[in-house]
């Protein structure tokens, strides 16, 4: 029997980034473990995928999602920001321009298959910039330059978690409309080359832009089999911080769970060349899973968490999706 949905039981969830396997066979059904009435942004592709490979699995996605019945697909922006109690909305991400292949016109056709957000580079180097693990940064290309301003145009988020510090900061100079870190924690908190520096953040809210916390261990220092309590008070940590470094405005949760976590740990130990020693030294990467989010499962939910610290139900509202769905109607295109 198919894992049912948990009723709604705070704020109104915005997950501006997840993942299933990168493969057409990837169970859709698994992303109903979020409550309905959420609004998900699910990955389709990252650097290994071409636009063909890209274009599968979202063809694969929306197919699916429509056959389970429980999920909206995402075309207009009311279908994002005004919740239905019995649908999830359903966006898609790409985590590297090189599924684009290089034409900036498939930005708009990607668009208009639901993709919401794109990031420039994951990790590393690419034709638009640099990756958050590269050890030299230059920042944006030309191209990538020409990529934000695409993204502006055609009404598309322009997301700078993964890349380098001075890409990063470069989408805030160069893009028009507010730019988001879709899942990204701070450096000041836990130094690792995946979390963000306050010149960064601060750049980002600059733009108007949001900044979404997420849930892995490695990036909240929290990897242990046993931490799973101790992550969702890191990402309170971040929350809390983020509130004061920015404004509570600019904050949002996005916790990039990963619903091919085991997947992804293999391709780790495969594969360590690809991933620097700040992936791979700490064991399996653990994840904080939806259900510790808003709460109902063993363990006190995140949104418990915050009311505990003296986050008002206003304050959670906006960060649990207020502030993505302000965001979204300020960048997206009907």
């Amino acid at each position: 029997m198919p894992y049912q949905s948990p009723e709604q039981t705070g704020p109104r969830l915005w997950e501006q980034h997840c993942c299933l396997p990168l493969l057409p066979s990837a169970d859709i059904s698994e992303l109903a473990r979020y409550p309905l009435g959420s609004y998900l942004s699910v990955n389709v592709g990252y650097s290994p995928q071409s636009t063909r490979d890209a274009l599968v699995l979202l063809d694969q996605f929306r197919r699916d999602a429509l056959a389970d019945g429980r999920f909206r697909l995402v075309e207009r922006i009311t279908d994002a920001v005004e919740p239905d109690p019995d649908t999830i909305a359903l966006a898609f991400d790409l985590e590297d321009s090189g599924p684009l292949g290089g034409d900036l016109d498939n930005v708009k056709m990607f668009y208009d298959l639901g993709v919401r957000s794109l990031l420039p580079s994951y990790n590393y180097a690419n034709a638009a910039g640099c990756g958050c693990l590269d050890a030299e940064d230059t920042g944006l290309t030309a191209y990538g330059r020409d990529l934000i301003r695409t993204l502006n145009a055609v009404g598309m988020f322009a997301d700078g978690s993964h890349c380098s510090a001075r890409t990063g900061l470069d989408i805030a100079e160069i893009t028009a409309v507010p730019m988001i870190y879709s899942h990204s924690n701070f450096a000041a908190l836990r130094a690792h080359p995946r979390n963000i520096t306050d010149d960064q953040a601060r750049a980002c809210a600059g733009t108007g832009g949001v900044i979404g916390i997420n849930g892995v261990g490695i990036f909240l220092g929290r990897n242990e089999p046993g931490q799973r309590a101790e992550r969702i008070e890191a990402m309170a940590d971040h929350i809390a911080y983020g509130a004061m470094l920015v404004g509570i405005e600019h904050i949002g949760v996005s916790s990039d769970f990963s619903f091919d976590g085991d997947d992804f740990n293999e391709e780790i130990a495969r594969n360590p060349e690809i991933f620097s020693e700040e992936f791979t030294r700490y064991g399996p990467l653990r994840w904080t899973p939806p259900e510790d989010l808003l709460g109902g499962s063993e363990v006190p939910g995140l949104n418990e968490v915050l009311a505990g610290r003296g986050f008002s139900d206003a304050e959670r509202a906006a960060v649990f999706g207020g502030n993505f769905a302000r965001v979204a109607q300020q960048v997206w295109r009907d």
